[in-house]
């Protein structure tokens, strides 16, 4: 038993198929974040509640909620069964139709440059009073001396001053950054600096900020191991759809329709429907 529901018990494999209704990347948040993973399960569960009391008051059975599950379960069986004859075969794609649609889309699967950054945040927005100012202002000109000193430790100064509080508490440390990231401002500042050196401030309109560049990863192409899984995934999807609209064409080459613009015009008009036999 995973949860209860009033006198009901819900079972994990109950709740697993559920989940397994969701989208991938839905199912894949789910999995890194366990709030997330309770939050959907409650919203199961309330789902489930208001089930049992609708059924128990037979609302499936009353006509509107009748014909919004038969539309359901054709919709159902429509998206199933094209499914079911658009899929590609299980060897698809193949090693070499996968090399060649990396070879052909290299150009995206390329990864900007990227800095492995530190910075010290003074807040100072623009529309600041003049004692705001004034504070902040003297907080700059405080870090920059306590900067300008032999040996200065810049994470310490960090800790202690910057107003951006959760890389002050790795020592300004703000990780990689891809470069496409970053604010043309701090981009520009970065980009001229050798590892280990410090920016002059940088104004924006949230305030002044230090940054001090670490490290430095120059642009490089993902290796086809490294995107394999992906390009498998598009490849499918792609030659799915391609299958799906030409099953599609043959069956309604098979089945020519033919459809009454007179009454179809009918059909939404107010108060209106179009007379029998149109």
């Amino acid at each position: 038993m995973l949860a209860r529901v009033s006198d009901t018990d819900v079972r994990t494999d109950e709740i697993r198929a559920a989940l397994e209704t969701l989208d991938p990347r839905e199912q894949a948040a789910l999995a890194r974040d366990p709030n997330l993973l309770a939050q959907a399960v409650r919203s199961l569960l309330a789902r489930q509640i208001v089930l049992k009391e609708a059924l128990a008051k037979k609302w499936d059975q009353q006509p509107e909620a009748a014909a919004l599950l038969q539309r359901a379960r054709e919709n159902a069986i429509v998206e199933g069964y094209l499914q079911s004859v658009s899929t590609p075969p299980e060897g698809y794609p193949s090693d070499a139709e996968l090399q060649t649609f990396y070879e052909a889309n290299k150009a995206r699967l390329q990864v900007p440059r990227q800095y492995r950054i530190a910075q010290i945040f003074i807040a100072l927005p623009k529309d600041a009073d003049k004692a705001a100012t004034e504070s902040a202002e003297a907080k700059l000109a405080a870090v920059r001396r306590q900067l300008g000193q032999p040996e200065a430790d810049f994470a310490g100064v960090a800790r202690a001053h910057s107003d951006e509080k959760v890389s002050a508490e790795n020592g300004g440390e703000a990780g990689w950054v891809l470069e496409t990231q970053l604010r043309p401002e701090i981009l520009e500042a970065v980009a001229a600096l050798a590892p280990g050196s410090l920016s002059a401030p940088v104004r924006l309109d949230d305030g002044w900020h230090i940054v001090k560049a670490l490290e430095t990863k120059e642009p490089y192409t993902l290796g086809l191991t490294e995107v394999r899984g992906q390009l498998a995934q598009q490849l499918r999807a792609e030659r799915a759809r391609a299958n799906r609209q030409a099953w599609m064409a043959r069956l309604l080459e098979q089945n020519p329709m033919a459809i009454n613009e007179l009454a179809l015009s009918q059909v939404l008009a107010p108060g209106g429907t179009a007379k029998a036999g149109n």
